[in-house]
């Protein structure tokens, strides 16, 4: 075992986090997260001051966790849904989004055969009316230092495929409610500090593409976010690379 970080249980408890912000899917997004095959789950909502489509929420109040909160943004949402969380992992689902039946209890599987700290997968795409139009668009980087390099350039990682140990936000820190668009890649930044990332080259999540969703009504906004990060962790994630090229030497 490495130093400071536990094994998971046998079945360890899964927290499902959904924030949402009036969002008209919100209810398929909970249906599927009750509907895992994998039973050692809670569902956390986190509503981040909706004024819409509330309604859609109140029938599954006796299924989930639901808490409150003034508008903040997906970042404050996340941070207190973890904050809430009674599981050993964490999985986040976007509210338009939709876990596929076995994605839990197959990541569950994964994270003890890999002992990996977070896992994320592929994903296909859906559109508003959950027609798949794409399927397996997911980046598998198969390891640490491809890892590295890609996420210098760009995010991998779609943040509703994500299973992570919870543990790993005490060492990371919590999402950054500065960041409105990126806060995920931001975290999966901090995370490659220390955290063992593996992926599953599985479609596991149906991601909805529509005309309503953030990165198309503020991509303008989302690149600059995303051009700061770039330049913000560079050299950082130079010496990271160098390290793993080094390591990579040395182990042949």
């Amino acid at each position: 075992m490495r130093r400071g970080l536990k094994t998971l249980n046998d079945s360890p408890k899964v927290s499902i986090i959904i924030p949402f912000y009036n969002c008209a899917y919100v209810n398929q997004a909970i249906e599927s997260a009750l509907n895992q095959t994998y039973k050692n789950i809670e569902t956390i909502v986190v509503d981040d001051g909706s004024s819409m489509h509330k309604e859609l929420i109140a029938p599954y109040f006796p299924f989930i966790k639901y808490v409150y909160k003034n508008n903040g943004g997906t970042a404050t949402a996340l941070n207190r849904g973890i904050g809430l969380a009674t599981g050993e992992l964490i999985a986040w689902l976007s509210s338009d989004d939709l876990f596929f039946p076995e994605k839990i209890a197959k990541q569950v599987s994964y994270m003890k055969r890999t002992s990996a700290d977070l896992v994320y997968t592929n994903y296909s795409l859906i559109d508003g009316n959950n027609v798949v139009f794409r399927e397996s668009v997911g980046t598998r980087l198969r390891t640490r230092l491809a890892f590295l390099k890609h996420i210098q350039n760009s995010c991998p990682i779609n943040g509703s495929t994500v299973m992570v140990k919870k543990e790993m936000f005490r060492k990371s820190g919590p999402f950054n409610p500065k960041l409105k668009y990126t806060q995920d890649y931001d975290m999966w930044i901090r995370m490659a500090r220390h955290a063992r990332i593996k992926s599953m080259d599985e479609a596991l999540l149906y991601y909805r593409k529509h005309e309503k969703m953030g990165s198309a009504l503020f991509s303008d906004e989302q690149l600059i976010e995303i051009d700061a990060l770039k330049k913000r962790y560079k050299n950082e994630l130079d010496k990271l690379i160098l390290k793993e090229q080094n390591r990579s030497i040395i182990d042949q």
